[in-house]
């Protein structure tokens, strides 16, 4: 997808998601690792993207300012991570997380790596409530650890999808108040 809009370089330390990746054909997905191990040249890069990539790794400010590295002077990250730490629950552990993210931790961290953040807003607003519910409900009955991912049925999933998608035509025009993730446009210093 973001190949129409220039030349796309990847890299990811599983071999099973590069095989995954390659299967689609679409780019060359190099071996490399957050933060020391990014196989790109510093300053060759328009725009980087992070897309629910920083909470997976420990050193969230180190692996920043890698990524920040790699951008030419001027240019963007984008990235995206799961926001509100007290929706923790089985689905971050299920899926190797390392946090979750206030609005002020993602702009500190952005700051702390040499960045400028430009734009940093909530988003899946309109899902929240249900989700929230969701975890809430199940720290309430103990069943916390339990994972909440399972892809519902192809009607159930066509309703969520509408009503995330929906968003997208607010993202960048309205700073969303709350929302399950967060959304960060940044640029180097």
């Amino acid at each position: 997808m973001l190949s129409e809009f220039g030349a796309v370089d990847a890299f990811e330390l599983d071999d099973e998601a590069r095989q995954v990746a390659a299967g689609k054909g679409a780019i060359d997905v190099r071996k490399g690792m957050l933060p020391d191990d990014v196989p790109f040249a510093p300053g060759g890069y328009d725009i980087v993207v992070a897309f629910d990539v920083i909470e997976h790794v420990e050193e969230d400010v180190a692996s920043l300012r890698s990524l920040g590295e790699r951008l030419a002077p001027g240019g963007r990250l984008v990235m995206t991570v799961p926001a509100l730490p007290w929706l923790w629950g089985g689905h971050d552990e299920t899926h190797h997380h390392y946090r979750r993210y206030l609005r002020k931790d993602v702009e500190g961290a952005l700051r702390a790596a040499g960045l400028k953040p430009v734009a940093v807003t909530y988003y899946n607003t309109a899902l929240f409530p249900l989700i929230a519910l969701t975890r809430l409900l199940k720290k309430l009955l103990g069943r916390d650890a339990t994972p909440d991912d399972r892809m519902p049925g192809p009607a159930v999933n066509a309703l969520l999808k509408a009503v995330f998608s929906a968003e997208r035509h607010l993202i960048g025009r309205v700073r969303m108040p709350i929302g399950v993730s967060l959304l960060a446009v940044a640029e180097r210093a």
